[in-house]
């Protein structure tokens, strides 16, 4: 009798690994990645091979993690002092670095911390908060979305969001049923269909009994209800005309974006709580300050030459395989023999830029009743982010900046200071007499951030920024998504959503079931294999 083991071998020798990969996926013997906390290879399957990981991001860190469960010997360098990359939390003391600028060195108040990255878990991203769950740590809502903050036009008048939203709702339900009242769209809709869809207009835009729309409690109170006979009135709706003159309209269907629904999560003290809680559960815990300076491939392996940055000491390590994320424009310029169409895709990512600017200040805007959420300013510095956490405390970090694309570009060229007090000064446009409450200011320029030179990468020419998501699809993206050889490639830039964390943990989970895969196809195809590689 022929055993799917003998089958595999003979496979293997005749066909090669490719064919043994194929033979074991038909015959279900391949695990299946699963974006989610219940990702796992097989055990054991590890045993006696060596990885190198470069890179102590979500993308690094998810692989060191579930390469070792599966057995296998992991090295993971890192060329910072901490783990977590781009997911950076800044607090008190903590020196900000960029390239050509001068040291900041944070000032913040017991408790305070900033964000300088990703700063919000979506409801749906189960791979992040899977992991959170296994390393228990605390996670809090995020309240993404205020319908208290505004949207303010570049002639700084401002509308609150409720208002801006439910008041053109009012004004398109209105046309829309003057639209058919006329038989505009008779050629469209049935008679049936009308029937229905006249209630709901009336019931979606707060329309009054002769379908016309005046104005709405939804938008805010006229008259605030009282004691007694003090009864609650709407305010006159705004005219559809100085709706649209606001810049910052569109803004009000933000919250319908997928990604930035409700529910949102946020780790409790900072989003590097949960990268933290993966080097605590490592059995070789991140290499820091360990500065790659060489990537060789041999016939036999890889071998990796970095230096502390510290002691100044070269070491090198040798493995059978790594597992590469590092940023591509960093690693562009690391001393590589990677074949030469990966080196060339390789040197030709361009990457984005992104721009935070934040402030320690006292809650200001929660007598406004705003509680988290964000205001939509334009211009240089696109939107104030309120905080969620620690709502009313004394104190709290405001984010004051947050762009990206073309305009975080040109706002970088400005020094540090004026990006500072520039940002202040649309707090206080907005918030007027509340500019000046603003304490210890950081900026972070992300494209000149070391070691990430960039926020992400633009696969997608000039569509960076939340447009590219779910749509990459280059020839140097497809590429970078298969193996150099004995070298794979991990991160956030090489999923379809290049600016979540949760695109690093799919990354990450693609390329260690492919170098599993591997290892266990060629454990069956080798003469005398390994039974704990089967």
């Amino acid at each position: 009798m022929i055993t799917r083991r003998t089958l595999l071998h003979r496979i293997g020798m005749t066909a090669g690994l490719g064919a043994t990969f194929t033979a074991m996926q038909t015959l279900g013997l391949m695990s299946e990645a699963r974006a989610d906390s219940g990702f796992a290879l097989p055990a054991g399957i590890g045993k006696g091979r060596h990885v190198v990981v470069l890179g102590a991001g979500i993308a690094g860190l998810v692989s060191a993690y579930e390469l070792e469960q599966a057995g296998f010997l992991v090295t993971l360098l890192e060329a910072r002092g901490r783990v977590g990359g781009r997911a950076w939390t800044v607090r008190d003391g903590d020196p900000i670095e960029m390239v050509g600028e001068a040291t900041q060195t944070a000032r913040f108040s017991d408790g305070i911390y900033f964000n300088a990255g990703p700063a919000r878990i979506p409801s749906f991203h189960t791979g992040l908060l899977g992991y959170a769950d296994r390393f228990q740590v605390p996670l809090e809502v995020e309240v993404n979305s205020s319908r208290s903050a505004y949207v303010m036009a570049d002639n700084g008048s401002k509308l609150r969001m409720r208002t801006a939203i439910n008041d053109m709702r009012g004004h398109i339900a209105e046309l829309l049923v003057k639209a058919m009242n006329q038989g505009a769209l008779d050629q469209t809709i049935t008679a049936a269909d009308k029937a229905k869809l006249m209630p709901f207009l009336k019931l979606y835009g707060d329309l009054d009994e002769q379908m016309a729309f005046k104005g709405t409690e939804r938008s805010g109170f006229g008259q605030a209800p009282g004691a007694g006979v003090t009864f609650a009135a709407p305010g006159s709706a705004l005219p559809l005309e100085q709706l649209l003159a606001n810049e910052q309209l569109p803004f009000t269907l933000f919250e319908d974006n997928l990604y930035m629904q409700a529910t949102m999560f946020e780790p409790v003290g900072g989003m590097d709580r949960i990268h933290a809680g993966f080097d605590r559960h490592l059995r070789r815990p991140a290499i820091r300050n360990a500065v790659v300076r060489q990537i060789r491939q041999t016939a036999k392996g890889v071998e990796v030459g970095y230096v502390d940055s510290v002691s100044g000491a070269a070491t090198s390590v040798a493995a059978d395989y790594m597992v590469c994320t590092i940023p591509f424009n960093v690693l562009a310029k690391i001393d590589n023999n990677f074949s030469r169409k990966y080196a060339q895709a390789i040197a030709a990512v361009v990457y984005d830029n992104s721009t935070k600017v934040a402030f320690e200040s006292p809650r200001f805007w929660e007598k406004e009743q705003i509680y988290g959420g964000i205001s939509f300013v334009g211009g240089p510095t696109s939107l104030i982010w309120y905080p969620s956490a620690g709502l009313h405390s004394d104190r709290g970090m405001l984010l004051a900046c947050y762009s990206s694309g073309q305009r975080s570009a040109d706002f970088q060229k400005r020094p540090i200071a004026e990006q500072i007090e520039f940002a202040r000064s649309v707090v206080e446009k907005l918030h007027p007499g509340h500019g000046a409450d603003l304490v210890n200011g950081v900026a972070v320029n992300w494209s000149k951030v070391p070691y990430s030179m960039g926020p992400w990468p633009d696969w997608n020419a000039g569509s960076a920024n939340g447009r590219q998501e779910g749509h990459i699809d280059t020839p140097a993206f497809r590429l970078l998504n298969t193996p150099d050889n004995r070298v794979y490639f991990a991160s956030a830039a090489l999923s379809q959503t290049p600016g979540w964390q949760e695109g690093g943990i799919q990354s990450a989970h693609q390329a260690v079931k492919m170098l599993s895969d591997r290892v266990a196809a060629q454990a069956l195809a080798e003469p005398g294999a390994r039974r704990a590689a089967a």
